[in-house]
């Protein structure tokens, strides 16, 4: 799947995103890992059809909710549009080559950029991480969670259009490039490395079959668990989390 047909056609995402939808333990354990890197007003990037953009709403957290599709922005709009919160919708691609002049009216203004499960989806990753750094307040922190492990790639990625998989290190390096100070990096759901590589390498589903996805949703409280136990040292996800740097520390 090219970066067009992504856009253009998320059949496989849409029935991942609904199949996750339903995953109430994970949703929030993913929340969790991340609501202690997020301050102020919020924006997010990929919202899909809210499965984390609910929590952030619940907990009363100022946050624009953003998409490359329309159809979901829209959905996302009927869903939260009575949440305080709600900061509004808009369509965003991270690789658009007129997005300063698209979306001028946000940049310099949040004081957290989240984006997860997106910027694999990006064929110019840097770009993504560079628009981002551009929708940040001075200090503002940029989290971003992507899928781990290039040697776990299988059918899973192929359908869901990812060009790529990550480690701390790659992924930190695309921080450091776009002028972003690293302050906490860690790998997530170590549980879930077996089921993934299984399923799609294995088995080679297109998508993640509801029936894993609940019992994995079953099994996080111990996921959270072993992930203690390891330290996070290994994961099926990584998340890396940046700071960006004043202007007058920039090089």
């Amino acid at each position: 799947m090219t970066e067009l047909d992504y856009k253009e056609n998320d059949n496989v995402g849409e029935d991942t995103l609904n199949t996750i939808h339903d995953a109430f333990r994970f949703n929030r354990w993913v929340y969790q890992a991340i609501k202690p890197h997020c301050k102020g007003k919020v924006l997010e990037v990929g919202s899909g059809i809210g499965n984390i953009s609910t929590f952030f709403l619940n907990d009363g957290v100022p946050v624009m909710l953003t998409d490359i599709r329309k159809s979901y922005c829209e959905k996302l709009e009927r869903t939260f549009r009575d949440e305080a919160s709600l900061l509004g919708t808009r369509v965003m691609d991270l690789a658009d080559a007129q997005f300063d002049e698209k979306f001028s009216d946000q940049l310099n203004t949040y004081d957290t950029v989240f984006a997860l499960n997106v910027v694999e989806h990006i064929f110019d990753d840097s770009r993504a991480i560079n628009n981002c750094y551009k929708l940040l307040k001075e200090d503002g922190h940029l989290v971003i969670l992507v899928p781990s492990y290039q040697l776990l790639f299988n059918n899973f990625d192929t359908e869901l259009g990812h060009y790529r998989r990550y480690t701390k290190s790659s992924l930190s390096k695309l921080f450091l490039d776009n002028n972003f100070e690293i302050i906490h990096r860690q790998y997530f759901n170590f549980v879930g490395i077996p089921g993934w590589f299984v399923s799609g390498k294995l088995q080679r589903n297109s998508n993640i079959p509801e029936n894993q996805m609940k019992l994995f949703d079953y099994l996080v409280p111990l996921s959270k668990v072993v992930d203690s136990l390891l330290f996070n040292a290994i994961g099926l996800s990584t998340i890396v989390v940046g700071r960006k740097k004043k202007a007058d520390r920039r090089e």
